[in-house]
Order: structure tokens, then sequence, then C-alpha cells
């Protein structure tokens, strides 16, 4: 068993498909096979079922899935050490953006990683804040941005960038054309929203419970942009912030009005591994992402009819 049969193991693993690792390994399938099986003989154990569709793995596949999953990690965390001991921003590094985000943010922050810090290579993974904040304490991702985390002992979390919320209704109408909505008249729009997991779900319930109000919730639809077609579509409203309507492409399609009586809030912030040490490289791809992440949620010079 070596490192190169557990990599190997882990991207079949990963993508349930022999053909489909090869291709991101660029090696040649019936030499990935090999690995795989040599892995499996010297094991003394089966590790992936194959099937029609792909592969499966065993549950002791799934023991040594996870323990190589690890194993790989700590490997390329001393080669980052190393690379750190000379001060160089080199190696690789994973960011997690949620959805709405990483369509404003990945290609400039691409463009200017690939220019500051050619030496270094840059793994970019979406998700839902909840699933972000897990990926960075179990050294998944290296930083990401998630909005209103919970505080845990295994983040570091820097408040980077306010956005308020507001009700998005579908342009052309008709009805009401106020600039603010009161929070307690969200009672009377039937709301579309994400599940409960989602960091606007969570603040909206935690408000009507506080307000001592139910809301009308229409759907639950966990894509953000699913949401936005069913709001055009006329089949109900929703509360998100400005940069989900920027990250549609069409925001001149939908009606923002701000959230009042209180005025909500949703936070985006920086979280990375309280236990890791930081190094060049994550220094430095923070800085890109302070440096970004406002020009990219700036309102955009085409827009909707109502603002926050």
């Amino acid at each position: 068993m070596n490192l190169k049969q557990l990599e190997y193991f882990v991207r079949v693993a990963e993508l349930g498909s022999f053909s489909k690792a090869a291709l991101l390994l660029n090696i040649a399938q019936p030499a990935l096979s090999r690995q795989v099986r040599l892995l499996e003989t010297d094991l003394r154990v089966t590790l992936l079922l194959r099937n029609g569709r792909g592969v499966v793995l065993t549950e002791v596949g799934q023991r040594l899935f996870d323990a190589s999953v690890g194993i790989l990690q700590l490997v390329a965390r001393v080669r980052e050490d190393i690379d750190a001991s000379r001060d160089e921003p080199a190696g690789r590094i994973v960011v997690g953006l949620p959805p709405s985000i990483g369509r404003l943010l990945t290609l400039p922050l691409v463009d200017a990683f690939r220019r500051t810090l050619p030496k270094a290579r840059l793994a970019i993974v979406e998700g839902l804040t909840t699933h972000l904040a897990e990926w960075i304490a179990t050294g998944r991702v290296d930083l990401g941005l998630l909005y209103n985390p919970e505080p845990q002992a295994a983040l570091e979390v820097q408040p980077l960038l306010d956005e308020p919320l507001g009700l998005v209704s579908p342009a052309g109408r008709g009805g009401r054309r106020t600039t603010s909505v009161a929070f307690a008249e969200l009672v009377r729009y039937p709301l579309i929203v994400p599940e409960r997991a989602h960091a606007i779900r969570k603040l909206l319930e935690t408000q009507a419970a506080l307000a001592g109000c139910k809301l009308e919730v229409a759907l639950e639809v966990s894509s953000v942009q699913s949401i936005l077609e069913l709001v055009r579509a006329g089949h109900g409203h929703a509360v998100l912030m400005r940069s989900s309507l920027d990250a549609c492409g069409q925001p001149e399609a939908f009606v923002l009005r701000t959230l009042v009586e209180p005025r909500l809030v949703s936070t985006l912030c920086l979280a990375q591994s309280a236990h890791k040490p930081p190094t060049p490289l994550l220094r430095h791809t923070l800085r890109l992402l302070r440096e970004l992440m406002p020009a990219a949620a700036a309102p955009p010079r085409r827009g909707y009819n109502k603002v926050l």
C-alpha cells in the first residue's frame, strides 16, 4: 500500500467511476484499475463493488476511504508547511463559497489568484454554510465564506460584509411599489424559502418567533436560482439579499424591497480552521477574498425596479 494507490482509490470512490477518475488523474483506465486491484489484494479485502452505473464503497472500503482522506490531507499539509518555511505561497488551497457568491466571485478570484500566486493551485467548492463549516472544521476545505455561522471552537471567523435582506417579488405584476416592507407584513405573502439549514431560513424563523407571527411557506426549494425562477413565474415571493439577484443574471425581472421593523441583516464571514496554522498561501488567499468580495457584491449598473 502506498500513497499513490490511496490517492487513486479516493478519487475513484469520490467520483463513483473508474473512467471519470482516470480522466481526472490523467491516467489510463486499465492502469488505474490495476492499482486499485493491487490495493485490494494487498489488504485482502474488497473495497469497491462494480455495477452497471459505476462503483460503490463496501463497508470496509468506506473505512479505508475515511482514513485515506485524512492521510492525504496530512501529507498535503506537510508539503505546505515545507513551502511555508521558505515563505513562498505555494501548494494547493481549497476555498468554499455559497452558491450565490460563487456565481459572482469565482471568475475574479481565479483571475486574481493566477495573476498573483502563479506557483499555487486553487480549488473552489460550493455549499451551504452548514456544510462549508463542517468541511473547514474537518480539513476538507481550507477557508470559506459563510453566512451567519454559528460559533464553534473549530472555526476562526472574521465578519466581512453585512447584506440587508429584502422581499423579492416579480416585476410588472402590479401592486404596491414601496421601497420597504415591515417584517410583520410578510405574513400576507406566500413565501418560497430554502430548507431549514439555510442561513436565511434560520434568520426568518428566529425573527418570526420573536415577533409572534407565522409565515406562510408556499414552497421549500434548496436552490436560490430555482427560487428566483419560481418568483419570476409568479409562484410566490422570496426573502433574499441583493447579491442573490445580482448573481441570477436578470435582476431587472424583480422588485426588491428592504425589510424593516426590524431591519434584518445577513453577515458574510471569512472562516478558517482555528487549529491549523495559517500558511503564506492561506494568508494571500484571505487577502484576495477581502479585496474582491466588496467589489463583487457592489450593485450592478442595470438593476431591479426597487433596490435595498
